[in-house]
């Protein structure tokens, strides 16, 4: 390997050790900045590729914030709460399957930092105050927050950076995915069912208190936000403008209340997870014009039939599990794209319910796991992997068994 090559590498190590660790924010966007900066002063990425990086970057990341605004006004004004409520009565079985469902569509809509981040510590009180196993909800949330995001565009950061790539419009995408998530829920509910047979044995729930009901305003303006999604990605308008305008829209609202404050959504809005996706981006094109991105179009499947569609998807999954989700789709997305829709599409069902497959595969996963210690929970790591070993490559073939017969 080159020594100039080291350089870019050691600039991706930086920023991957800030992503899982999490220090302060501050520290966080100075080696952001600093990373990028690196590889572009070593001319590792002259200037003008750092800007077309960067203004390709930049909707993804205006998509980001907006929406990490739009789940915090409404975690505060207790939509999660009410969701939670849909958890009570009933045993631990039941507790499962609505948590399960429940995660699928925050997913879905809110993405998967607000299912890991926000649902879960409501679905573990829900499992506490009903005298359940708190594990099978828990490990449903974790699970749905890679695999649910599969359906939109908007899902998952690594579907935004994979859009522009592919010939799909908002509702194109949703139904090429559809199908391939129906077979990946079912494999995973009936892994989750298997794998915790013995805590969803257990007695029925005790009688609670009833849901709170939902708030009107954030559960509105939510629908209308997807709805919009759909209605103007026709017309070539980027997720993120309508995702901005819910933000507007429900801080403004949320402000009046007294839910919160200009500089609590500005927090919200995590200006320095936004500019390590940058800094990511820069660092990984260096990567990918050099040895790995050389390397790793070497090993691209060349064809799309079922074996070609799972090496990419098996490809995907690796990287993810080695570079995390989003920098191995920067790394791989371009590389499969000449290959057409459905190669991408593979390669997003590796960067999606591949990267569940390890830890360090997602972000998602170690904010779950965070989360669940912020809580008093317990997530071994032992435990963690035997899950995600027996589910992952069951779901992964079974998505890529669907998606080969789409054309």
């Amino acid at each position: 390997m080159p020594a100039v090559d080291l350089v870019a590498v050691g600039a991706l190590g930086a920023l991957l050790v800030v992503a899982y660790r999490h220090p302060p924010r501050a520290v966080e966007a100075v080696v952001s900045v600093l990373a990028a900066a690196v590889v572009v002063l070593t001319g590792l990425v002259d200037v003008d590729r750092t800007v077309e990086v960067v203004r390709e970057l930049l909707p993804v990341v205006a998509f980001l914030v907006a929406i990490l605004v739009v789940a915090q006004v409404c975690a505060r004004a207790g939509l999660f709460e009410a969701a939670g409520g849909l958890l009570r009565g009933g045993g631990p079985v039941r507790l499962l399957t609505v948590a399960f469902l429940v995660a699928a569509a925050v997913t879905a809509v809110l993405s998967l930092d607000a299912t890991v981040v926000l649902l879960t510590p409501v679905v573990v009180a829900a499992a506490r105050a009903a005298g359940v196993a708190e594990r099978p909800g828990a490990y449903a949330c974790l699970r749905m927050a890679n695999s649910a995001s599969l359906l939109l565009p908007v899902s998952n950061l690594t579907n935004l950076l994979a859009v522009p790539s592919l010939d799909l419009t908002f509702a194109g995408f949703a139904a090429a995915m559809a199908p391939v998530l129906v077979v990946v829920l079912l494999v995973e509910y009936a892994g989750l069912r298997l794998f915790f047979r013995r805590d969803l044995s257990g007695a029925a729930a005790s009688e609670v208190a009833p849901a709170p009901p939902l708030p009107v305003v954030p559960t509105a303006v939510v629908l209308v936000m997807l709805v919009g999604f759909a209605a103007t990605s026709p017309l070539g308008v980027d997720p993120c403008w309508v995702a901005g305008a819910a933000a507007v829209v429900l801080v403004a609202w949320g402000r009046a209340r007294r839910l919160l404050s200009v500089p609590d959504a500005a927090a919200a809005a995590h200006p320095e997870f936004a500019l390590l996706v940058l800094a990511l981006g820069v660092v990984v094109a260096a990567i990918g014009d050099g040895f790995l991105g050389e390397a790793v179009a070497g090993v691209v499947p060349a064809g799309t039939g079922f074996w070609a569609l799972l090496g990419i998807a098996a490809l995907a999954t690796a990287l993810a599990n080695v570079l995390t989700n989003l920098s191995a789709t920067l790394l791989l997305v371009p590389l499969v794209a000449p290959l057409g829709d459905v190669a991408v599409l593979a390669a997003l069902v590796g960067l999606n319910v591949g990267s569940g497959l390890t830890l360090s595969g997602s972000l998602a996963n170690l904010l779950w796991r965070r989360t669940l210690v912020a809580q008093d929970g317990r997530a071994p790591l032992p435990e963690f992997h035997r899950v995600s070993l027996a589910l992952t490559p069951v779901s992964l073939v079974a998505a890529v068994g669907v998606l080969s017969l789409w054309r």
